[in-house]
């Protein structure tokens, strides 16, 4: 057994899961890992959340925004327990049911899925903002050199500086309007459908730890420029329809937003699935590369983009499959 093992079975006899059955679940691209305890007496369950503070990992950020979503009526686990310490968090666990895998089941519910979610989004940009570090153009630039770094091959710094300077001007003229609460990471494998519930509670929030104050378009983008599954243009269209008309915003400065954001989003995961592959051994997002691709490219063709589309083009190699296979090995 590891020393986490341990840790973590210390934590769970201060709580009524001491003699829970415990099961591994299956973790993301963090370095957090969750398991499934199961009361042997009642059969209810939790999930227990191991985040290893030596790894760089902070429970902090996920219980504070997990109680504020709950406080707003959404559906973000329960926090029953925490060893904020060790990294620990015992949470409800709202099942298995995540958007992704209810679609593959049954093409039908694709649509509703996707309207519950953008409801979702309108109502929290409507609720009071929790305290939040901005997410601002400066820090948005600099995050999409990992793209240069990684995905791209031996670019030019002067390449990359030019192109950081560019880009944060082009979010400031375009990325403008009140700061809501963004999740970074709202999509089909992160949400969880919950049909017993009502509204918008219907839809199980799960990765928000990251969260930041930002544009309203930053995650219907995340949900809809799917890197892990593709959402049908007409979905996109529609939802993006969806959310301008509910929430009032002006339609073509949220569209010039959302088509930038978009760039600076796909940007950026690809850097970050290079990285997994290349610097900790986890080549299955190489898989996803020619997606975000697609995303970013159509993206580029947007006039606002025009300073940095040629910069990007030169320096972001297309991913045939030559180059995937060197990403992997």
């Amino acid at each position: 057994m590891t020393d986490r093992y341990h840790l973590a079975s210390n934590f769970l006899a201060t709580t009524s899961w001491s003699a829970a059955v415990r099961a591994p679940l299956a973790g993301d691209a963090s370095n957090r890992c969750y398991e499934r305890l199961t009361d042997a007496v009642t059969g209810e369950t939790a999930v227990l959340m191991d985040a290893p503070p030596e790894k760089g990992e902070d429970i902090t950020a996920f219980t504070y925004i997990a109680r504020y979503l709950c406080d707003q009526g959404l559906s973000a686990p329960r926090i029953l327990a925490e060893d904020t310490q060790h990294g620990f968090l015992l949470i409800e666990d709202l099942g298995d049911d995540l958007f992704a895998r209810i679609i593959q089941q049954n093409k039908s519910l694709e649509m509703p899925l996707y309207e519950a979610a953008t409801d979702v989004l309108v109502a929290l940009h409507d609720a009071p903002m929790p305290e939040l570090d901005p997410f601002g153009p400066r820090l948005m630039a600099e995050l999409v050199e990992i793209a240069f770094e990684k995905y791209g091959r031996n670019v030019n710094p002067n390449t990359i500086t030019r192109f950081v300077d560019r880009f944060e001007d082009i979010l400031r003229q375009t990325v403008v309007g009140d700061l809501v609460l963004v999740q970074r990471d709202y999509h089909a494998e992160n949400l969880l459908w919950l049909p017993n519930r009502k509204g918008v509670a219907r839809v199980g929030l799960l990765d928000f730890q990251a969260a930041r104050a930002g544009h309203r378009a930053y995650d219907l983008v995340s949900l809809l420029q799917d890197a892990r599954r593709d959402v049908p243009a007409g979905v996109e269209m529609q939802m993006i329809d969806r959310y301008v008309t509910m929430s009032g915003v002006d339609e073509p400065g949220f569209r010039a937003a959302y088509t930038v954001l978009g760039v600076q989003r796909n940007l950026r995961i690809l850097g970050v699935f290079a990285r997994l592959s290349l610097d900790f051994g986890k080549p299955q997002y190489v898989e996803l590369i020619p997606r975000v691709w697609n995303h970013l490219i159509r993206g580029l063709e947007h006039p606002a983009l025009a300073p940095i589309a040629d910069i990007v083009r030169d320096n972001m190699p297309a991913p045939t499959p030559e180059f995937l296979s060197q990403l992997k090995s």
